[in-house]
């Protein structure tokens, strides 16, 4: 990828603070699934899933049109809207927050016994509503950060608020802590989080000189916002591991507290990768549109593939090393998520390479297209949920999971191809997918033959030489791609071997677009 300085600088500190947020995130939920056990992780995760759905809730449409009217404002040089928008957005939130306050007031006045029996129901709604909040204008802070094209913000708010989140974990560990001090130390942090973030991004605002919204810029917006929101509400419920709730509520702690640990550790996985060009996506796509359609198609497709290209390899490492992954992590208690880890990386792994068909189909204006998807997908997926958990517990809820996971991906690019008037590059994604499954069968049979260490250590890199090797021979790189290669080569000692891999790599190479 060809881009300017800043972008590069927005990739650096992007990717910074992503591994660092996903890394020390990973670490902080391992201790605490560790030492509490499936049946009470499985709990405390329904607690932090009703805190999520609060926090979707309440930043509803607001976070998203931070990002999209943030980087519009950017792009066509109106800066000085930027303070009036946010003073918008935020009182729209803060409305949203006061809804869904009454509303956990009723869910732990009336359900709070069935869902959470372990925590008193006026505990239960004073932690979710102080946690909802804080961490609802936390998120908030970061999407506007985002819209700037400032990521070293939000890279700083991942590098000094994770690591005393851990921290405090590590500390409730060491004092062998009940769950509901973890709880605590939850809300601890979510003042952390907020605090850090409302520092590094009150300062970027730009000076607003007074301007004011139109009023048809206020009813863009807000037509915007009533999309998105209905849109992440109910997307957030059918994309996150809302399978928690059914487990605890129609099968056991136990089994919700296995399917979350593979969840969020393929959830995380399958962002880590790829989770830096995802994180620009939105804001680049924007900024393209506004120089045409013909521009924005294009990043689509070339985004796509590049997706592919990084998603692909972990999906086909999952099937193979699953068991060995979970057996490091989490220990033999969660052996049951090995292969709830494998199913669940697929499904992810589909939502990322879909990232940029809704990012185009999000600056586009589609929000009524991707709101009526949403919908049916919503629909469809807790039917299958409900159904399909009361009758086979663990292994239903994958299956329904992934199922609506696959449709919805299809559908968006689909929906992308059809607006922009470009598609995928097939055959290039085709061999990309051959390429992993290639290298997936040529390290199967180094699947469990020594304890999970030195399994992922020699699994991951005789399986990361021959997906490269597959891709230059499969011609799943264009010849940019490998002028590139031999351009960054050219700046270090010269390896022979690595000369001509490259220029054989560049016969096999395909046309660019």
């Amino acid at each position: 990828m060809n881009a300017p300085a800043s972008a590069l600088r927005n990739t650096l500190f992007s990717s910074a603070g992503i591994y660092t947020e996903y890394v020390l995130g990973m670490l902080t939920s391992i201790l605490i699934a560790r030492h509490l056990g499936p049946q009470s992780f499985g709990i405390y995760s329904l607690v932090i899933w009703l805190v999520s759905v609060g926090m979707t809730m309440t930043n509803a449409g607001s976070a998203s049109a931070a990002i999209k009217f943030v980087a519009e404002f950017r792009g066509s040089g109106r800066e000085e809207l930027i303070r009036p928008l946010l003073g918008y957005l935020r009182r729209t939130q803060r409305t949203c927050l006061l809804l869904v306050l009454v509303a956990t007031g009723l869910l732990a006045a009336l359900a709070g016994d069935k869902l959470v029996p372990d925590i008193d129901r006026l505990v239960l709604f004073g932690l979710l509503a102080l946690t909802i909040s804080l961490r609802a204008p936390y998120m908030f802070n970061i999407s506007l950060g985002k819209g700037l094209e400032n990521f070293r913000a939000t890279a700083m708010v991942a590098l000094i608020a994770t690591p005393l989140n851990l921290a405090m974990v590590a500390g409730a560990w060491w004092l062998d802590a009940s769950m509901g001090v973890f709880l605590v130390v939850y809300a601890i942090s979510s003042a952390v989080f907020y605090g850090v973030s409302h520092y590094q991004t009150a300062r970027l605002v730009p000076a607003s000189a007074g301007a004011r919204l139109s009023p048809e810029l206020k009813r863009r917006i807000a037509r915007h916002m009533r999309y998105v929101a209905v849109t992440i509400t109910v997307g957030f419920v059918a994309t996150s591991d809302v399978e928690v709730l059914f487990l605890n509520l129609f099968a056991s702690p136990a089994e919700a507290g296995q399917f979350k640990v593979a969840f969020q550790l393929a959830a995380g996985a399958a962002l880590l990768l790829p989770g830096v060009v995802g994180a620009l996506l939105l804001p680049m796509m924007a900024n393209a549109l506004s120089r045409g359609m013909s521009l924005a198609g294009r990043r689509f497709a070339g985004a796509t593939t590049y997706l592919m290209l990084l998603a692909a390899p972990l999906v086909a490492f999952g099937f193979v090393f699953a068991p060995a992954v979970i057996g490091l992590l989490y220990g033999a208690s969660y052996a049951a998520a090995a292969p709830v880890f494998a199913i669940c990386l697929f499904g992810a792994a589909l939502g990322t390479v879909s990232q940029a068909a809704s990012s185009l189909l999000i600056s586009a204006d589609r929000q009524r297209s991707i709101m009526l998807l949403v919908i049916a997908n919503a629909a469809f997926k807790l039917l299958l949920d409900v159904v399909l958990t009361v009758h086979f517990g663990l292994a239903g809820a994958v299956a329904a999971c992934t199922i609506a996971n696959v449709l919805t991906a299809m559908a968006i690019v689909a929906l992308a191809m059809r607006v922009s008037g470009l598609q995928p590059d097939w055959p290039r994604l085709v061999r990309i997918i051959s390429a992993a499954a290639l290298a997936a069968v040529a390290v199967l049979p180094l699947r469990g033959l020594w304890t999970p260490l030195p399994t992922l250590v020699l699994g991951g890199a005789t399986f990361a030489v021959a997906y490269l090797l597959l891709t230059f021979a499969l011609g799943c790189w264009s010849r940019g791609d490998i002028g590139h290669m031999q351009r960054l080569h050219e700046r270090l000692p010269a390896v022979p071997a690595l000369v001509a891999l490259l220029a054989w790599a560049g016969k096999r190479a395909c046309k660019d677009a």
